[in-house]
């Protein structure tokens, strides 16, 4: 479930204790679950990374970058269930990765949690780094996205306006728990063809992206009914409280109190939104 909130609080949460600290090692955790895919093969990686720093912490789309001194960085990409701690995982089962330091610190330790195991652990080398930021895997960071590369990029395809935001090529860090947001923040239904939207239309979402994205990074992301998510310290996030449409079906719209949310189905993703505040032809 992880989405741009919820990394980018992450990497908050882990850089004042990791950013500067040498590297003790990487020790794969023992799992009885799926394994992540982890490259290349820890003995490539543990003989790379030998007493290098941690020379900063950012966050790439939807992925937690870690910079080595030695121009090497790991990049991971947490996907549905995965957590960056430095203490208290939400169960022992399911560590997958543990960074041990060398020096002295608050947390001696950095682990990477999966319950799911979908998550990815990546040793890059600067080039291949690079190379990965200027593919065409990824788009521009969606907090990042001025109106008129909004307007640019949408206009380009025919894909319903919740589809789109959902390519990663699009915009970076947008999934569907935001996107369902943000469209209703926006009063864009769902549906919309993206290619159709007006001039009105791409400056509420403007508005929205930054609105709703800024504050759940604020609160610290959204900690869900399984309380999948935890942020670094591995305490709840405070979004969900604020949530308007997800997971809402059903209830009366919290922003106009007159239509009731609703829920469609969106290349095999659920939607949530108000029929009233936002209409196919837009308000």
């Amino acid at each position: 479930m992880p989405e741009l909130p919820e990394v980018e609080t992450m990497v908050r949460g882990i850089r004042p204790h990791v950013e500067g600290r040498r590297l003790a090692g990487l020790v794969r955790c023992r799992c009885r679950c799926r394994p992540i895919e982890l490259s290349p093969p820890m003995s490539s990686i543990s003989r790379r990374i030998k007493a290098a720093r941690v020379e900063s912490v950012r966050r790439l789309a939807k992925r937690v970058v870690l910079e080595l001194s030695n121009g090497d960085a790991f990049v991971v990409e947490p996907r549905m269930t995965g957590l960056m701690l430095l203490s208290d995982p939400p169960d022992p089962e399911h560590l997958r990765l543990r960074w041990d330091f060398a020096d002295a610190g608050r947390h001696a330790s950095l682990w990477f949690w999966d319950r799911r195991g979908l998550g990815t652990v990546r040793l890059y080398s600067a080039e291949a780094l690079k190379a990965l930021v200027e593919s065409r895997r990824l788009g521009p960071d969606a907090l990042a996205m001025t109106r008129d590369v909004w307007r640019e990029r949408l206009a380009a395809t025919r894909r319903p306006v919740k589809v789109a935001l959902l390519d990663q090529k699009l915009a970076a860090g947008i999934g569907n728990l935001y996107a369902s947001e943000i469209l209703h923040h926006a009063r864009i239904h769902p549906a919309r063809r993206s290619d159709r939207l007006t001039t009105s239309d791409v400056r509420r979402l403007h508005a929205a992206v930054q609105e709703v994205l800024t504050a759940a990074i604020r609160q610290e992301g959204s900690t869900l009914s399984d309380g999948t998510y935890r942020n670094a310290l591995s305490e709840s996030g405070r979004y969900q409280t604020e949530h308007r449409v997800y997971r809402k079906a059903g209830q009366r719209c919290p922003t106009c109190g007159r239509g009731n949310i609703r829920r469609i189905v969106q290349a095999q993703r659920s939607t949530f939104f108000c029929g009233r505040c936002q209409r196919t032809e837009g308000c």
